[in-house]
């Protein structure tokens, strides 16, 4: 089985982004995906560019934070801030015209950092949206990288990333034996989603999911990788 470990929120603290590169250094991550709405993303750039070995991503916003696209009215508040949430499914359909307006500014903020791009997902999964389906494989396409797996892409292999996404590394499910878990997943490529960090006072003020990623930096420095297993 061939495993990619990839490390979300890249660009959101100096904590996170100093975790994602300790758990890639000294750990099994072997991707990360920047957010280009983070307070840190500067920080997250040149990080990225000392270790170049890091594949890098874009975790596309739609769900928190502010845009980058100044033109917008209908997907953000006065103050520039995205009106959905993580609970974004009991909510109205934001309209896709600018969505994708924003979406394409983040994408050509992350192509201005010089980095390589190397796939495609979001935060809070709101690409794998239905409404959002359309827009996400036009934007694969487009630029020419694959996307997170998420269930309602299953019809589409040919723009997936990997033939599963491991979502349960995550809270109460960050243990030590996740490779006793993957073992029962009928795919050959499966990619983890991850939240490694130095736990700081910025991600504790921001985000409502911080001490674990302590724990989650520290057992992704430990890991013992089978030898059924290929790491990405």
């Amino acid at each position: 089985m061939e495993v990619l470990f990839n490390a979300d929120d890249f660009g959101l603290t100096k904590g996170v982004n100093d975790g994602i590169i300790e758990a890639f250094v000294n750990g099994v991550v072997g991707s990360a995906t920047l957010m280009m709405n983070g307070p840190a993303v500067e920080h997250a750039v040149k990080a990225a560019k000392r270790h170049p070995g890091l594949k890098v991503g874009i975790h596309l916003v739609l769900t928190w934070g502010k845009a980058l696209c100044p033109d917008l009215h209908s997907i953000v508040d006065r103050e520039g801030i995205f009106r959905w949430r993580s609970d974004f499914r009991k909510r109205t359909v934001p309209d896709l015209k600018e969505t994708e307006k924003e979406w394409r500014t983040q994408m050509e903020a992350f192509l201005s950092t010089g980095l390589p791009l190397h796939h495609i997902d979001s935060h809070h999964h709101i690409h794998g949206w239905e409404p959002l389906r359309e827009l996400t494989l036009r934007l694969a396409e487009d630029y020419r990288v694959p996307v997170r797996f998420v269930e309602s892409l299953r019809t589409s292999p040919d723009y997936l990333l990997t033939e599963a996404l491991w979502t349960d590394f995550y809270g109460k499910g960050v243990t030590s034996n996740i490779f006793d878990q993957l073992r029962m997943i009928p795919a050959d490529k499966v990619e983890v989603m991850t939240h490694p960090a130095f736990v700081d006072t910025e991600l504790q003020a921001i985000s409502s999911y911080a001490e674990p990623r302590n724990a989650e930096r520290e057992i992704l420095c430990s890991l013992k990788i089978p030898d059924w297993v290929r790491i990405l």
